[in-house]
């Protein structure tokens, strides 16, 4: 054999050895690379979307290469957390699902109870945005874009409307707002709400010409409650009233001849009371009422 035909076999021969040594090696660095985008596209625990710029530079730095799949899969989450934030941002807000009026002065409070915080007081025939949302009594009501409560029994579909009966007494939701023709001397006393409630006693029941208001003493110590005097069959007509519209007049307790009706207990009716000792401690003579 020559010496160049030598030369040529041995440089032929050390290309293929060089080939033989590569292919396992570029083998080994494909399947490396596989096991790689597999592991990281089927793992469980993906990495979260608000590392993945930082995900591409490490992987940059060592070599890895993301796989378009897992992109993909990164940037679906990261819209996914993005769109989940938005919606926990607008839940949040309360949303009305129509509105109600107020039928008497009502309080719209912190919370759903009766000793929660007032807020501010509503006048009658106020309308309200309502959340749809009900606990123990109460209604949730949209109030300067905030969510509050109010007692549900004062609210109404319908708006009252003020009108002109015979004899021109105004009436508000079917009760009168005219002055007491007799009474009307104790206005001065007792707050609004109480008088809403003496107003409308006096034009429904204009026979009866006694009443009291404020004192130092008792539930008339804040202006809160006045007495109806009067007694026997009239005396429970009187009373039966005001409990049938107890939730228009935002009524706190009624007490007639020894029975007490109380909003917070009012599933069970009239209770009786214990004894006082004299007629009118036991509300024979007069039907006492308080607003809350």
């Amino acid at each position: 054999m020559t010496s160049a035909r030598h030369k040529a076999v041995v440089e032929h021969a050390g290309r293929r050895r060089l080939i033989r040594v590569a292919l396992p090696a570029l083998a080994a660095t494909l399947v490396t690379g596989s096991v790689v985008g597999l592991s990281l596209a089927g793992d469980v625990a993906a990495p979260e979307p608000s590392a993945m710029a930082g995900a591409n530079i490490g992987a940059a730095r060592s070599g890895t290469v993301i796989s378009a799949d897992m992109r993909e899969r990164m940037e679906d989450r990261e819209q996914s957390i993005s769109r989940s934030a938005r919606r926990v941002t607008i839940e949040d807000e309360p949303k009305p699902k129509g509105h109600k009026f107020s039928t008497a002065d009502l309080n719209i409070r912190e919370t759903p109870a009766e000793n929660a915080d007032v807020v501010t007081t509503v006048d009658p025939a106020t309308k309200l945005s309502i959340t749809g949302e009900v606990d123990d009594g109460y209604a949730e009501v949209i109030w300067k874009d905030e969510a509050y409560w109010v007692s549900a029994d004062y609210l109404a579909k319908q708006k009252p409307e003020e009108e002109t009966a015979d004899g021109g007494a105004v009436t508000v939701g079917g009760f009168s707002s005219a002055p007491c023709a007799n009474g009307s001397e104790i206005e001065s006393g007792i707050t609004a709400s109480a008088v809403t409630v003496l107003r409308a006693v006096c034009a429904e029941f204009p026979t009866i010409t006694s009443y009291g208001g404020y004192r130092g003493d008792g539930e008339h110590s804040d202006g809160r409650a006045i007495d109806i005097m009067v007694s026997g069959e009239l005396g429970w007509q009187v009373a039966d009233y005001l409990r049938a519209n107890s939730g228009a007049f935002g009524l706190y307790d009624v007490i007639y001849s020894q029975r007490i009706w109380t909003a917070q207990r009012s599933s069970e009716g009239w209770r009786y009371m214990s004894d006082r000792g004299s007629t009118t401690a036991n509300h024979y003579d007069h039907v006492h009422v308080k607003v809350f």
